[in-house]
């Protein structure tokens, strides 16, 4: 039996049903699950003084590309909208491989870690040189975080209308075989699990329609969730609108992809038509407002969203359109971007929040998740608010207006992942160098 003891935590945000915080807590971690919350609880295990900090569920990515970790800030694209941003990029990453693939994916989950961050999806589309799905799920697991992989697709090339170079899209048969080994070999679907896995083929403008309906038959023969991009921008939309004569959210349901089982990245560009099917249907959306930003693409109805029912997520994006991947960074900006666009009441720092883990584990259908209550997994961020980003606040839980930008402590099933600020799980500064040496030589540098 292993055991760890939170102490005396200064406020712990539970996001249960009630929304109930808690002053002056332990938290008693036992064998992955959180066993005890209340005063003055004892241990026989490791103590860990939570006097200065928030406790927060440990925060869920709900779109991600981790192996853009090697292209951030490229010249080419820096500037580009969607589509020529793309173009820009296809070019480097046909030269990857099974290395770049795992070292990007450490970095991009340390990364993550640090932002309090304890469960990732990731949406792996392009498989160049004998890359892998498998290459993505060995670092996550190695790090110690918890995984959702998806095996995206692309099937169209640009000699056929589509916008990746012929040498990075596969066949469709192929694809679909390859879907069925990953979900054979590493998909877990009991509770705790650490590794699940999807399938993502990666947009309606990179594969057919026959893979996109295939794909859905296959997810839910096998009983996993379906994840792709949809109405990412203006462009997107008038591209479904002259291929296939309808807009996106009408092309995802006639294809099967709406139900509780399916998210979609962005969403930028749902009308309020496509807002009411996905609240019907509990379709989830990935809000990526920092790399919607980065791109261009606009600000997505999200309280629109929110206010109908949709399940609604928090996403980093790929790096190479971020540039970034900090989680409680993207809290805060969906929540600026909302009263933005509504209003200065139209999303508090908690409901920002609430999205970034109880909602997004929501959407991953992780309801083992995201809440810090008795039964659930023991996947907690702590957050110390001693410190010089919190200083002057009158509200320390109000994270995401003035507090710190980088966790003091991660647990992920009960496993210290960070301690003091630093990833206790790999030599990360080891990984960091080969990093290094990586983006180098992809930018010609040696």
């Amino acid at each position: 039996m292993s055991e760890i003891l939170i102490r005396n935590a200064r406020t712990v945000l539970t996001m249960d049903d009630a929304g109930t915080e808690l002053a002056d807590t332990d938290i008693l971690l036992r064998d992955g699950v959180i066993a005890a919350i209340g005063p003055r609880l004892e241990t026989t295990g490791e103590i860990v003084d939570a006097r200065h900090c928030v406790v927060t569920p440990g925060l869920v990515n709900t779109h991600h590309h981790l192996y853009q970790g090697l292209t951030k800030a490229v010249p080419g694209g820096q500037d580009a909208l969607l589509f020529g941003w793309l173009q820009t990029l296809y070019p480097i990453w046909q030269r990857f491989g099974p290395e770049e693939f795992y070292v990007s994916a450490q970095i991009g989950l340390a990364e993550l870690a640090l932002s309090g961050c304890t469960l990732s999806s990731d949406h792996l589309y392009l498989y160049p040189n004998g890359a892998r799905l498998d290459d993505s799920i060995a670092a996550a697991q190695d790090l110690g975080v918890r995984f959702h992989a998806t095996r995206g697709s692309m099937s169209i090339g640009v000699s056929k209308g589509g916008l990746p170079p012929d040498s990075l899209v596969e066949n469709e048969a192929a694809i679909l075989e390859d879907c069925i080994r990953v979900i054979d070999t590493f998909h877990d679907p009991s509770e705790g699990a650490m590794v699940r896995v999807g399938v993502a083929p990666c947009s309606p403008f990179s594969v057919s329609r026959e893979l996109m309906r295939d794909s859905a038959i296959l997810a839910r023969d096998k009983g996993v969730m379906m994840h792709t991009h949809l109405a990412e921008n203006d462009e997107d939309v008038a591209y479904s609108l002259e291929k296939f004569g309808c807009r996106p959210g009408q092309y995802a349901e006639e294809l099967g992809w709406t139900g509780p089982d399916v998210w979609h990245a962005h969403c930028v560009k749902l009308d309020g038509q496509e807002i009411d099917l996905f609240a019907a249907t509990r379709t989830g959306v990935a809000h990526c407002p920092c790399s919607n930003c980065r791109l261009g693409s606009g600000i997505a109805p999200v309280r629109a969203m929110l206010d109908a029912g949709v399940p609604v997520g928090l996403g980093v994006d790929g790096s190479a359109s971020n540039d970034m991947a900090s989680l409680i960074g993207e809290a805060r900006q969906a929540m600026l971007l909302q009263r933005v666009q509504n209003g200065a009441d139209a999303m508090s720092a908690r409901a920002a929040l609430r999205v970034a883990t109880r909602g997004g584990a929501d959407v991953l259908g992780r309801h083992d998740c995201g809440q810090v209550v008795v039964g659930l997994r023991a996947d907690l961020a702590l957050w110390d608010v001693s410190g010089l980003e919190s200083a002057g606040s009158w509200d320390p839980a109000a994270l995401l207006l003035a507090g710190p930008q980088k966790v003091r402590h991660l647990f992920v099933e009960g496993r210290q992942v960070v301690r003091d600020g630093r990833i206790t799980t790999v030599d990360i500064d080891a990984v960091l160098t080969r990093h290094k040496e990586m983006a180098r030589t992809l930018a010609g540098l040696g």
